[in-house]
């Protein structure tokens, strides 16, 4: 289990008092029970209350055979009338706002409703928050899911944080723990944990560290970036057999074919493959050697040679020397040192 799962274990834990305390169900058929028939129907309808499902304003004026503006008209004013028995249940909307506070005035809304109506409540909590100030609904878009907050000041708050974050991660490259986002955060970390659960932009994956939604460690796309994580995470060369064996319901073929096409990928040893960007080239031993006397600019010796070599291939040394030894690439001189040979 990873840091947010605990923090969400632990949060669930702290607010089940709240759902054993007050009977949502109960609360609501008596906030609505006044309502007119097609009202209360209408509200019904729209939040899911009594078992059923939620519906659209289009749907449910096509069952009552009036506009979806009507069946918007006639919600308003069921709210309305609703409102002058909220003051009864002030000690519901207390708790809603104590739990909100506790995580920095906002929270997303999945986790919210579950928190605290849980499975059975959860539609009864949703209805409970629409009815009064402060509790505001942001609807879900490309940065952010949907969530809900009691404070502008802290929605703005958030936003400036969690874009902080964002270019800080871009710096440095590399998915992080939540440990290390405290280090450079002051904020209490159920804070930390609730504004970083609204954000589409940084996401956690399986390991608990988060990143860039678009770095393939946090959201790999396909068996080229599960492979690509895995190597990453490793931090050194692999064959295509145990790259395989680390993802989950991965085909040998499959993948090795994957490591072949993709530049990232880099062939340094018999089907043992590093990542391009730990400083390996692509190309065979013939063609890494050729690299390392072009760039020397001068006959190198053997050893020097297989220094260089090891450092980008792992092969054995007479692989090495068969490739010098070919005289149409390379020629030894008196000294018994290589050169390129000229053509």
């Amino acid at each position: 289990m990873g840091e947010t799962e605990k923090g969400l274990t632990n949060n669930f834990k702290n607010f089940k008092i709240i759902k054993m305390k007050f009977n949502y169900s109960k609360i609501c058929t008596d906030l609505i029970s006044g309502l007119k028939e097609r009202e209360n129907e209408i509200i019904s309808r729209r939040f899911a209350l009594n078992g059923l499902e939620r519906e659209t304003l289009e749907s449910i004026g096509q069952g009552f055979g009036i506009s979806r503006e009507r069946v918007r008209q006639i919600q308003k004013v069921a709210m309305e009338k609703i409102k002058p028995k909220l003051s009864q249940y002030q000690k519901v909307f207390q708790s809603f706002l104590e739990y909100f506070k506790k995580f920095g005035n906002l929270r997303k809304e999945k986790i919210a409703l579950l928190e605290l109506g849980g499975e059975n409540w959860k539609n009864e909590v949703y209805f409970l928050l629409t009815l009064q100030k402060p509790f505001q609904r942001f609807l879900e878009n490309n940065d952010f899911y949907s969530f809900w907050t009691i404070n502008q000041d802290s929605l703005k708050r958030a936003k400036e944080t969690l874009e902080f974050l964002f270019q800080r991660l871009l710096n440095l490259g590399k998915p992080v723990t939540l440990n290390e986002i405290s280090s450079f955060l002051s904020l209490k970390e159920t804070v930390l944990t609730s504004y970083l659960e609204i954000s589409k932009k940084i996401q956690r994956n399986k390991e608990g560290l988060y990143g860039s939604k678009d770095w393939p460690e946090i959201n790999p796309r396909g068996i080229k970036d599960k492979a690509y994580f895995v190597l990453k995470k490793i931090g050194q060369p692999l064959h295509f057999q145990e790259v395989t064996n680390l993802i989950e319901n991965a085909h040998l073929p499959t993948v090795h074919n994957e490591l072949i096409k993709d530049s990232r990928f880099v062939l340094v040893g018999r089907g043992i493959y590093a990542l391009s960007e730990w400083g390996y080239e692509s190309g065979q031993v013939k063609e890494v050697i050729l690299k390392i006397l072009k760039e020397s600019k001068k006959p190198l010796k053997k050893e020097e040679i297989l220094e260089k070599v090891f450092s980008q291939r792992l092969v054995k040394e007479n692989t090495i020397l068969l490739n010098l030894s070919n005289k149409k690439y390379f020629l030894r001189d008196s000294q018994g040192k290589y050169k390129i040979k000229e053509i």
